[in-house]
């Protein structure tokens, strides 16, 4: 087969598309900074976002560059059937908001790291604010390694120049306009991405002699008998059945611990206005995911068809709009990969901005006035822009595997402190440090980023890094529990009064307090034997 790379027909073409989009940027940051004259500003857009508004932010933070361009190599590259991924990733918002985001957002929280604080302590959230950057910026690097290869291309300079080029111009408008900011340029910019996405695909299913063109999120399916006849093994479980459970833990409980989502919700300006957030969410994303197999979809039927095979699977849907379509089209779709990009570091970057600016400087510095704190919050997300421009500098095979990645690792170390301490009133301090960061550590360790010979797994599915969460989510949920209930046995800092009755508030019961509620046993030993039922399956040889 002949290998194919991406070249845009025109590179003014495509950057004239790039100028024009950081132009809006900079000047909705710029309009926002106006906004942005305190905490709450900076780091919730003063908790007063409407629904559709924010449903397209959840959409556009959500979707990232991965969607783009990782997303879709993995369609190409695995031949898995996107439904098992996009279920997964479609749950967390609905999962986030259901299970404590709408809790969280009547304590006006800036990120879960608040409730930690509140609900387990100092030492508990310096822990969690750990993992969550670490995470973040894990999550940013996937982006970053995205938009320096689009750049690269683009201006036709070296991947290192171009990472910087484009690094440091989009700190830079993160940076001025804060969550407002963030928030209204994740709008426009998930607008982009949807057109970008769906719109060209129907002119090139046309092409492929698609009847279903006209929408192109669900309506290819009259070319399914020509890809079983072309690749008969496309719709097969071609993986241990292991793998495609393990994105349950990695892609569900990973992403409704993710900072930047969560903020989604907090920014809302009711409880009432962040659930209707959901609805425009599912519905945007849905659009967007949709399209993103198709692309992978017709991906592989284009190198089936045409022999072309597709030297760089993550350049996926840019060779197929190249092949099929004119310059400029080709050169918009590089501008929504660009946007989406740019739309999930503006999350990331302000959610560590928020965890050190709001969470850890209230610990260290509880004293320390609000408008030094913002200082603070813009120098760490200056500082997290400039780390993640640094590690970007030796890219991973697949830029998704830094994201996937991160979701395991939130799901181990953070999903099981937030949702346990929300759900349940024995959920113990010490019981959440020592789970937390054991089996952050372990998870870590068994990843193929650290130790190659330790990893869960075997090939490639292994490589993406996921497969690790089968082992250690329900470690972590197993041994939180267990733990909870031998140190509160002890009387070792087992919740006090104010830390149950702060539970009955946040679930909107006000001063009405009931010591049964929230507090039975049968519901954590149940969670206990699924997850060890969970975690000796996974630590079988694969």
């Amino acid at each position: 087969m002949e290998a194919t790379e991406f070249v845009l027909p025109s590179m003014w073409m495509g950057i004239a598309v790039v100028v024009i989009l950081f132009a809006i940027f900079y000047y909705v940051g710029w309009l926002a900074a106006k906004k942005t004259t305190s905490e709450e500003d900076l780091y919730a857009a003063g908790f007063a976002i409407g629904p559709v508004t924010n449903g397209l932010a959840m959409g556009a933070t959500w979707a990232s560059l991965a969607t783009f361009m990782g997303v879709i190599a993995l369609i190409y590259k695995l031949q898995a059937p996107f439904v098992y991924l996009w279920i997964q990733w479609a749950l967390s918002i609905p999962l986030l908001t259901l299970l404590y985001g709408t809790c969280l957002r009547r304590m006006k929280a800036f990120t879960p790291a608040s409730f930690i604080k509140v609900r387990y302590g100092n030492e508990a959230a310096i822990v969690i604010i750990v993992w969550m950057c670490l995470s973040m910026i894990m999550y940013a690097l996937g982006q970053m390694i995205g938009l320096g290869m689009a750049f690269e291309v683009l201006f036709g300079l070296p991947y290192k120049y171009a990472l910087v080029i484009v690094g440091i111009a989009t700190i830079g408008f993160i940076t001025m306009g804060g969550m407002y900011g963030a928030s209204y340029n994740a709008a426009f910019q998930m607008v982009v991405m949807i057109i970008a996405m769906v719109v060209p695909m129907g002119a090139i299913m046309k092409a492929m002699g698609s009847s279903g063109w006209w929408f192109p999120p669900l309506a290819y399916g009259d070319m399914v008998p020509g890809m079983l006849q072309q690749l008969p093994t496309f719709f097969d479980m071609k993986y241990d059945y292991r793998w495609y459970f393990a994105l349950i833990p990695a892609f569900t409980m990973g992403p409704i611990a993710l900072p930047h989502l969560a903020m989604r919700v907090f920014t809302s300006s009711s409880i009432k206005s962040a659930r209707w957030s959901v609805v425009w969410f599912i519905l945007f994303l849905g659009l967007l995911f949709s399209g993103a197999y198709t692309a992978g979809f017709a991906g592989n039927y284009f190198t089936a068809l045409t022999g072309h095979e597709i030297a760089k699977p993550d350049q996926t849907i840019l060779i197929l709009n190249v092949f099929y379509n004119p310059a400029i089209v080709a050169a918009f779709v590089v501008g929504g990969a660009i946007a989406a990009g740019m739309s999930t570091i503006n999350g990331n970057l302000m959610a560590i901005a928020g965890l050190v600016g709001g969470d850890l400087l209230g610990i260290l510095a509880p004293k320390m006035p609000g408008a030094k704190k913002m200082r603070w919050g813009y120098l760490a997300l200056g500082i997290a822009g400039i780390v993640t421009i640094l590690l970007a500098f030796s890219p991973p095979p697949f830029l998704v595997t830094s994201i996937l990645w991160a979701f395991g690792l939130l799901a181990t170390a953070v999903s099981p402190s937030i949702l346990l301490g929300v759900w349940w009133k024995q959920a113990n301090k010490i019981a959440m440090i020592i789970s937390s960061a054991a089996c952050g550590i372990i998870y870590i360790i068994i990843s193929p980023h650290v130790l190659s010979n330790i990893v869960v797994g075997k090939g490639l599915v292994a490589a993406l890094g996921m497969s690790g969460a089968m082992v250690t989510v329900p470690l972590s949920f197993a041994s939180f529990i267990i733990l909870s209930f031998v140190f509160n046995k002890m009387q070792l800092a087992a919740p006090t009064l104010e830390d149950k009755k702060m539970i009955d508030r946040i679930h909107g019961w006000g001063i009405d307090y009931d010591e049964a509620r929230y507090n039975g046993v049968a519901m954590p030993i149940v969670l206990v034997g699924l997850s060890v039922i969970v975690f000796i399956w996974g630590m079988q040889p694969w």
